[in-house]
């Protein structure tokens, strides 16, 4: 089993920043792409940004500029920086993990983190 512990969530102004992070731990394989996706109440579950296993990124053009996405490797962990936030950011933020591991292809989510930006 793979389990995916997030942190860093919580109550911000418009214009604030916060510090998502995501840990993986358990029978982990070869991790190849770590990423955030954010779902709102009522809409479909969105990709915030995504880094591959080369430190290749990609963001939503929402968040271009703003957000940045890393990992540790050694550590398992992948995070994401939130600056300039806007009240339209609010939503839970999930951390996803896609993983190679005995001859096959993986998923995780995690349980998610509650992002509010208020004006």
């Amino acid at each position: 089993q793979v389990q995916l512990v997030e942190s860093g969530g919580g109550l911000v102004q418009a214009g604030g920043s916060l510090r998502l992070s995501c840990a993986a731990s358990g029978s982990i394989g070869a991790i190849k792409v770590m990423a955030w996706y954010r779902q709102v109440p009522g809409k479909k579950r969105e990709l915030v940004a995504g880094i591959s296993n080369t430190e290749r990124t990609n963001y939503a053009d929402s968040v271009k500029g703003r957000f940045t996405i890393s990992r540790d490797n050694a550590k398992n962990t992948v995070t994401l920086q939130l600056n300039s936030l806007k009240t339209e950011d609010t939503a839970v933020y999930f951390c996803n993990v896609a993983l190679w591991k005995d001859n096959g292809y993986y998923t995780y989510w995690g349980q998610g983190t509650q992002v509010t930006v208020s004006s």
